[in-house]
């Protein structure tokens, strides 16, 4: 996957565990990488300094940081969706202030900067676009309702995106993660009894995940070799669907 050199990407979650892994990748391949994120400060001094890493501070549910972050970007061979948030809560609790605040993030800011991108001609033709989602989407859990449906959503739209982007090859793909060592997986493990997460755990047969298992992924989804995969979602699950009693 070393044609990635010299080519144009932008990474949003870049903060988050997953997201500054798929930063350390690309530079370590010669891409230059736009990113934007919550939290700068989590960034090691290394990636700040590097000459061909810019990161652009952004609230993606914001439409004028939306705007400026569009006129900061060069044009795009390849975009991560990664930006989102967990934020469990049980059905009978749930208010539009919970529905609001998962969708806002996770399906809506994803729409809106997707629209953005084309209208302002970023993503050049044969770009690669890929969808963070989560295996929530088949494989749903207790309090996770609101997460699943926004990612279930989420990969519905990159399908629409596939078909609609093709005439100028622009190819869009999901990721289906299980449950990776992520902060969110913290936060995973915070809703659940220790039972429960006992449990979950029990059901990988190849273990938890680590960030560089996804980063890997998005890497080859963004190169050469994915070239004719378009509209798929891609398990990265460590046999967790193999092994449910579907």
């Amino acid at each position: 996957m070393n044609d990635l050199k010299g080519k144009q990407f932008f990474i949003t979650g870049a903060t988050g565990g997953i997201g500054m892994v798929v930063v350390e990748e690309c530079l370590k391949r010669g891409a230059v990488v736009f990113a934007t994120g919550r939290n700068e400060s989590v960034l090691n001094a290394q990636i700040l300094s590097h000459p061909d890493f810019t990161f652009i501070p952004a609230d993606l549910t914001n439409a004028d940081d939306l705007s400026s972050l569009i006129k900061l970007l060069p044009p795009l061979d390849g975009v991560l969706f990664g930006a989102g948030i967990i934020d469990p809560c049980p059905i009978k609790f749930i208010k539009q202030k919970h529905i609001d605040a998962i969708f806002s993030i996770n399906f809506d800011s994803i729409c809106l900067l997707t629209s953005l991108l084309a209208q302002n001609k970023l993503l050049k033709d044969k770009s690669s676009l890929v969808f963070l989602s989560s295996v929530s989407s088949e494989f749903p859990y207790k309090g996770g309702a609101l997460y699943a449906a926004s990612k279930a959503a989420l990969e519905a739209y990159a399908k629409g995106i596939a078909l609609e982007f093709a005439s100028k090859g622009i190819r869009a793909n999901s990721i289906r993660a299980a449950l990776v060592e992520t902060a969110m997986f913290e936060k995973t493990k915070n809703a659940l009894t220790t039972e429960e997460i006992a449990e979950v755990i029990s059901a990988y047969p190849l273990g938890i995940g680590a960030p560089l298992d996804i980063a890997n992924a998005v890497l080859f989804l963004w190169s050469d070799l994915s070239s004719w995969m378009t509209g798929s979602v891609l398990n990265l699950d460590g046999g967790l669907l193999l092994n449910s009693k579907k």
